[in-house]
C-alpha cells in the first residue's frame, strides 16, 4: 500500500520544490498532470516502485510545492526538475511526465539532455494547434472565475487537502489558465531529441491518435521512426531507441490509472539502448 505525504523538500532554483521517494532501484522521475500533483500516479505507483526508485515531483504550485512569482512555464519548471535531479545526485535518470508534466519531461530532455537516461511523454502534445478545438474552447474558460464551479471536482478537494496555501486556488487557475492559452509549437525540438524517448498516448486523447504517430514518424524522421519495416532481429528499429505506445480503450482522463501505462512504461525502461 502507497501512502503519500511523508515526502521531503528541495530548496533549488528558487522554489521550495516538494518530492517523494518510493521504491528502490533505477531513478524514475515521475511528472503529474496541471491541476494535480504527484498523488495522480496512485493507481500505477505499486508496479512502478517494485522495480524503480520513483521521484514523485509536486511541480510549481501543484500539490505540496507552495506558487512562486512566475508564470506557469515547462521550460521554468523543467529546470526545476534538473535542479532537483542534481540535488538528489541521480546519474541519468528516466523522466515521465503525463500531460502537463508531460510537456516538462521534454523540456527537461531539450534543455539538459545530459541529465536523462530515458523520456517518456504521455498524452503530451507537442503543437497546441494538434488539440481538438472543443478543448481548446474548454481550456479557455480556465481562470480564478472558475473556482466556485470546480468545488466539486477531484482537483480542488487535493488541492485543499494539501496545498501549502489552499486559497491560492483560483491564482492557480489562472495561471493555469494563462498557460493553456500561450500558443506553442515543439517540433522543432523534439527534431533534435537524442535521448531514447516513448511516446504514449490514450486512442481517445486531447489531440488524434494521428498527432502522435506523426510525432513518432515524421518528428523523429532522422532516426528512421515509423519509415520501414523493423526486421526480424529488430534491425529496422528507429535508432536512438524511441517508440510509440497508443493504449487501447483509455482517454486522456484515465490513462494515468491504467496498468498499460504502466507496463508500456516498464517495457520501455528495461530495453538496452
Amino acid at each position: 500500500m502507497i501512502s503519500f505525504g511523508s515526502g521531503q523538500y528541495a530548496d533549488v532554483n528558487g522554489i521550495h520544490l516538494y518530492y517523494e521517494t518510493h521504491g528502490e532501484g533505477s531513478p524514475l522521475v515521475l511528472l503529474h498532470g496541471g491541476l494535480g500533483s504527484g498523488e495522480m500516479f496512485g493507481s500505477i505507483l505499486p508496479a512502478l516502485a517494485a522495480q524503480h526508485r520513483v521521484i514523485l515531483v509536486d511541480l510549481q504550485g501543484h500539490g505540496r510545492t507552495a506558487d512562486v512569482d512566475r508564470p506557469l512555464d515547462l521550460a521554468l519548471m523543467a529546470d526545476d526538475v534538473a535542479a532537483l535531479i542534481d540535488h538528489l545526485g541521480l546519474e541519468q535518470p528516466a523522466v515521465a511526465g503525463f500531460s502537463l508534466g508531460g510537456g516538462v519531461a521534454y523540456h527537461v530532455a531539450f534543455r539538459h539532455p545530459e541529465k536523462v537516461g530515458r523520456l517518456v511523454a504521455a498524452s503530451a502534445h507537442i503543437s497546441r494547434a494538434a488539440t481538438y478545438p472543443e478543448i481548446l474552447q474548454q481550456q479557455g474558460q480556465v481562470s480564478a472565475a472558475a473556482a466556485e464551479f470546480m468545488k466539486e471536482t477531484p482537483m480542488y478537494e487535493l488541492y485543499q487537502r494539501v496545498a501549502p496555501r489552499p486559497e491560492d486556488f483560483s491564482k492557480l487557475l489562472d495561471k493555469a489558465g494563462e498557460w493553456m492559452a500561450r500558443d506553442f509549437d515543439f517540433t522543432e525540438d523534439v527534431r533534435g531529441l537524442r535521448v531514447p524517448t516513448l511516446v504514449v498516448a490514450a486512442d481517445a486523447d486531447m489531440a488524434p491518435p494521428s498527432h502522435f504517430v506523426e510525432v513518432f514518424k515524421l518528428v523523429f524522421k532522422l532516426l528512421d521512426g515509423g519509415l520501414r519495416d523493423g526486421g526480424w532481429m529488430n534491425e529496422g528499429r528507429p535508432r536512438g531507441g524511441h517508440a510509440l505506445a497508443i493504449l487501447p480503450g483509455l482517454t486522456h482522463y484515465n490513462i494515468v490509472d491504467s496498468p498499460l501505462f504502466a507496463a508500456v512504461t516498464l517495457a520501455f525502461l528495461e530495453q538496452k539502448a
